[in-house]
């Protein structure tokens, strides 16, 4: 039934424009607005969209993977702007917060509104 359908995902924020600033600037994504909605383009055509929602409660999960080439540097460039992050007891992250024991690796931060996102570099 939804073989052609052109599906997306999306998340809430509880502020669209401090989403759009931090998606757009923070993280130099393609960011378009409509409707009091955001929409992220991502590289390879996906969108994703992203809505207001009040009493927001933010996803304890990771809810946006951002493979990169070299998650050292990718890690360097977001500190640089102002990103942090995580750091998970019982998990062996390096003093950057990224964690090369298993599978790819991978380092976790969170949006403004506390939506848990991630860098990972395959192996």
């Amino acid at each position: 039934m939804f073989r052609q359908t052109k599906a997306f995902s999306g998340f809430a924020m509880d502020d669209i424009e401090v989403a759009r600033k931090f998606y757009a600037e923070s993280l130099g994504l393609e960011v378009s607005e409509q409707h009091g909605m955001l929409t992220l383009h991502l590289a390879g055509g996906g969108n994703v969209l992203v809505y207001p929602k009040e009493n927001h409660i933010p996803a304890s999960y990771t809810i946006l993977n951002f493979p990169v080439d070299d998650i050292d540097a990718t890690v360097d460039k977001l500190v640089e702007r102002g990103v942090i992050f995580e750091r998970y007891a019982g998990l062996p992250q390096d003093d950057r917060g990224v964690m090369r024991k298993e599978g790819p690796f991978i380092a976790w931060f969170k949006d403004p509104a506390g939506n848990v996102l991630s860098v990972l570099q395959e192996r």
